[in-house]
């Protein structure tokens, strides 16, 4: 039997296989009430598809500390489960501008960097982060990029979808279209496609947006949360706003040769995905542990080769194969990567303005 599942298949059809309990997997933050007295456990909120496939039984048969993971689909969804206080969770991944929100609301616990004596495998430009200084509360998992993943048959007289206009503010596509759910992202999106900065986008332009996406809405088959490449595989779209990885795995796997990924000549926005130990955190030297065990060389490694990032950690890095280096899904072309933006965090009052305006392009 083979240790791995296939790339690109996403959690919900390894859960379907398998079962939530053989892997330790739960949906919707739901934590597990099945340790026994006495036994150590690691609770993990994480996004879909994105450890590797022997991560966490590997961290088990080194640390003795079980891992249960649950699912979150978007920053949204992860701020709210958190913010009326921690219910169970020893290590999260938020995204760097929900790391600065979250540790400006007093959500996360500072990190002790002498039980993370893998940080040295970090590259150094991961080594500090403007919305995180001196790293103080985060440590990097991935970096990556938003951008189209698309059916290259479905794509008229074989073009490239190189710009946001596919998305945002074409007919061209209407019906197959997915974007994803999270407010923030989306909006910032827009702005890039309308020649603006990702961040302190004007009052005006925000107005401009929203009637752009009511507009666009009828063309627009769903808004995901975090399985846009399930949608480009299973055929329910042609045309899909995600993360590079994600469309990388769907690129790996079997029949990967139909689909293809852009980020669009507008440029895009930069992530950085960071683990992170909330305050409250019922078990925080394991935290530790994990966090330290996931920046390991050849942890990171398998973890890089499964879910298809860009990975921060030089030693993962070094091991990785030209295939995975020259991959211009999972690295885009520079020219590309120089008009593109990390997003900061501008004030909880901005965040809810974002997610008011998704909120009432939702109800259009």
């Amino acid at each position: 039997m083979k240790d791995r599942y296939p790339r690109g298949a996403s959690r919900r059809s390894i859960l379907q296989q398998f079962g939530a309990a053989a892997v330790g997997i739960s949906f919707a933050g739901g934590l597990s009430a099945c340790s026994s007295p006495g036994e150590r456990v690691v609770n993990f909120y994480n996004w879909d598809t994105y450890i590797g496939p022997t991560t966490l039984k590997d961290f088990q048969a080194a640390a003795g500390a079980r891992v249960e993971m649950s699912l979150f689909s978007n920053n949204d969804e992860l701020f709210a489960r958190l913010r009326a206080g921690n219910p169970g969770f020893d290590v999260i991944v938020p995204s760097n501008e929900f790391v600065t929100r979250m540790s400006e609301a007093n959500m996360l616990m500072p990190l002790d960097r002498a039980k993370i004596p893998n940080f040295a495998n970090l590259l150094p430009e991961f080594q500090d982060a403007a919305f995180d200084p001196g790293r103080k509360y985060s440590m990097p998992y991935t970096w990556l990029v938003l951008g189209i993943g698309y059916r290259k048959e479905a794509m008229l007289n074989g073009e490239t979808p190189n710009s946001w206009r596919y998305l945002f503010d074409s007919d061209q596509y209407a019906g197959r279209i997915a974007l994803i759910s999270e407010s923030a992202d989306l909006v910032r999106l827009c702005g890039k496609y309308m020649g603006l900065s990702i961040n302190n986008i004007p009052d005006e332009a925000l107005t401009q947006i929203e009637q752009m996406l009511i507009r666009q809405k009828p063309r627009i088959k769903k808004f995901h949360g975090d399985d846009g490449q399930d949608l480009l595989a299973s055929g329910e779209v042609d045309i899909v706003l995600e993360y590079n990885g994600d469309i990388a795995q769907l690129m790996a796997a079997e029949g990967g040769e139909k689909f293809d990924f852009v980020v669009p000549q507008e440029g895009t926005l930069i992530t950085s995905d960071c683990l992170c130990i909330p305050a409250g955190a019922p078990n925080p030297d394991d935290a530790h542990a994990f966090i330290n065990y996931l920046l390991d060389a050849e942890a990171g490694e398998k973890i890089t080769r499964e879910i298809q990032y860009p990975t921060p950690n030089a030693a993962a890095a070094a091991r990785m194969d030209a295939a995975y280096q020259s991959n211009r899904a999972i690295f885009p072309p520079a020219d590309v990567m120089a008009k593109s933006e990390y997003g900061a965090f501008e004030g909880d009052a901005r965040a809810r303005m974002y997610e008011e305006i998704f909120t009432r392009i939702s109800a259009a």
